[in-house]
């Protein structure tokens, strides 16, 4: 292990000398398990399979914590490995989402009936597989769905159930202030987006877990529901980028495009064997995350509504967010 290149790659990116401590001695057990688990096996090409195991040990060792997950981010980010990199980002993203619709069923329909909807389901640790997460979620979806009407069920899930401050968005604000409108603001937004695309085509580096290529960037500018959002009237559509876009393009099987689109990581993998036993409703939670911007950009709660998505069958996930009736 370079302790001595980690710790000026962590402290040219701020860091306390606490943390840079706590995470080299990360980065030290995560070698320590590579060796003892996986010998031979060098960090530099470690695999998703070793990161989910040294996961699990920090799970049994009550060490699975926020910040030692973003320690080993850093250190597949030092290494030059994405795997590790990927994996264990993809371990913490959207791990909120179980414990976030738990504390919310207490408020919505009150604890007994949220007691029942959860009857013998833990909530997972913080970095549990995600391949173990879609049966949970499969689980609660049901009971939930047959506890309560849809307007509620659609209500609780379109409140969303990611953890997002609304300081990320301000930038967001700011640029659509300075555009002077929805319109020129769109405009500006897939211009950006596409230059940050290119950037990261050409200097080789992940845009949040994956590579970009022309292709992609094409496919990209083909759709202005992906790069920006297409606007009619107050209503605004948007659409996902694929998860692994270069998978997504060069894929044929229907099947294997849905899973290699599809974002959230307590549904993605039960798309791997075809049609997702998961309610598409449950797709409501990823409008949410669409709306936000807006909602930080006018300065109140927007109605967002899923119009296709891959747990529906369609081929893309669409949402259409109500934007002020006074928008210009």
């Amino acid at each position: 292990m370079d302790r001595d290149g980690f710790r000026a790659f962590l402290a040219d990116r701020g860091l306390t000398d606490d943390q840079v401590d706590a995470s080299l001695d990360i980065a030290k057990q995560f070698e320590t398990y590579l060796r003892e688990e996986v010998p031979g096996t060098r960090s530099e090409s470690a695999t998703a399979d070793a990161v989910n195991g040294f996961s699990q040990r920090m799970i049994e060792s009550g060490s699975n914590t926020w910040d030692n997950y973003i320690a080993l981010i850093r250190y597949g980010r030092f290494l030059g490995n994405d795997v590790v990199y990927v994996a264990a980002l993809e371990l913490i993203d959207g791990a909120e989402a179980l414990d976030t619709l738990h504390a919310r069923l207490a408020d919505e329909i009150g604890e007994v009936k949220r007691d029942a909807v959860f009857a013998g389901i833990d909530l997972p640790p913080l970095g549990t597989s995600n391949a173990g997460k879609p049966k949970l979620l499969e689980t609660v979806m049901s009971r939930l769905q047959a506890s309560v009407d849809p307007d509620t069920c659609l209500r609780i899930l379109g409140g969303g159930l990611r953890y997002l401050e609304d300081g990320w968005y301000l930038d967001a604000k700011t640029k659509y202030e300075e555009a002077g409108g929805i319109d020129p603001y769109l405009e500006q937004k897939a211009a950006a987006f596409i230059a940050e695309l290119e950037q990261h085509r050409d200097k080789e580096t992940l845009y949040f877990n994956q590579r970009i290529n022309s292709d992609v960037i094409d496919y990209v500018r083909q759709h202005p529901e992906i790069a920006s959002g297409v606007r009619q009237g107050n209503v605004l559509f948007e659409a996902k980028i694929p998860h692994q876009a270069i998978e997504y393009l060069n894929a044929s099987d229907p099947g294997d495009k849905a899973y290699h689109y599809c974002h959230c990581p307590w549904v993605k993998e039960s798309l791997r064997e075809g049609v997702s036993p998961i309610p598409a409703t449950f797709c409501n939670c990823s409008a949410a995350f669409h709306k936000k911007p807006y909602e930080v950009i006018f300065g109140r709660a927007l109605r967002a509504d899923v119009v296709q998505s891959i747990l529906a069958g369609d081929p893309w996930c669409r949402f259409a967010i109500h934007l002020p009736e006074d928008v210009v």
